[in-house]
């Protein structure tokens, strides 16, 4: 037997259908959790840039027009610029005979941050189911392999009548591979969604701090002080679950 017949082409060439199909189903977990894992680092450092030099620019501005032209230049997610566009419309809703008109401005404005932190939230969390489906089933998918590999280790004990290492390494090295490919697709993503669903939390929260202020701004004209916002404009975001961890 030569030294390199037992590298990863011999136990590829050692399986079957099933286990290639496994094998390319991990290959296609993989590509499209680190597809999410790369696009959504890439959303959440933009939007930190957008909460710690976008919000700083917009309360600096002389007027809404010229703070929200500002926010743009950082928030290219369009998460909390919209949310002032969205509120400031509102609050100029002509009278007519819509159901709109018919309640208070400062209602309207209301309803209209919530729809735009319910657009963003939605947006946020866009990715997280995959990733966590991903994370929960990409080991138990990796152990139907090696199971697989086994049962074949094992037909061919039965076949031969004795054991033989040449004839059994194939079929066990292939559901070692199994396990471990199984389990290199499922840490990653479970270390990503554990890490965005953190993120998401602190964009939510400065997202709901900013509506409050922006409610007090489009309704007053003026920005409500921290300790005092949470008294005069309602609540936007309701309490955030706590951080969900997948299980294997």
């Amino acid at each position: 037997m030569q030294e390199n017949s037992l590298g990863l082409m011999h136990f590829w060439q050692a399986g079957d259908a099933v286990t290639h199909t496994v094998a390319y189903l991990l290959l296609l977990m993989s590509v499209l959790s680190w597809y999410y894992i790369l696009s959504k680092a890439w959303t959440a450092w933009r939007l930190r840039r957008t909460i710690l030099g976008g919000l700083r620019q917009f309360w600096s501005a002389r007027s809404i027009d010229e703070g929200v032209e500002k926010l743009k230049r950082f928030d290219t997610e369009n998460v909390f610029a919209p949310l002032v566009v969205n509120a400031r419309q509102a609050m100029t809703v002509q009278a007519d005979s819509s159901l709109a008109s018919s309640v208070d401005c400062t209602e309207i404005a209301t309803r209209a941050i919530r729809q735009q932190i319910s657009r963003a939230s939605s947006r946020l969390e866009n990715g997280l189911t995959l990733l966590a489906s991903v994370g929960s089933t990409a080991p138990f998918v990796g152990l139907f392999g090696t199971v697989w590999g086994i049962y074949h280790a094992l037909l061919t004990i039965a076949s031969v009548g004795q054991v033989q290492m040449d004839k059994v390494a194939g079929p066990v090295g292939e559901a070692l591979v199994m396990t471990a490919a199984g389990l290199a697709v499922a840490i990653p993503a479970v270390l990503a969604y554990n890490a965005f669903n953190r993120v998401n939390r602190i964009t939510l929260a400065e997202l709901d701090g900013f509506a409050h202020d922006v409610f007090a701004l489009v309704t007053t004209g003026t920005r409500v002080p921290q300790s005092t916002s949470e008294r005069i404009t309602p609540q936007f975001v309701g309490s955030m679950p706590a951080k969900a961890t997948v299980g294997h």
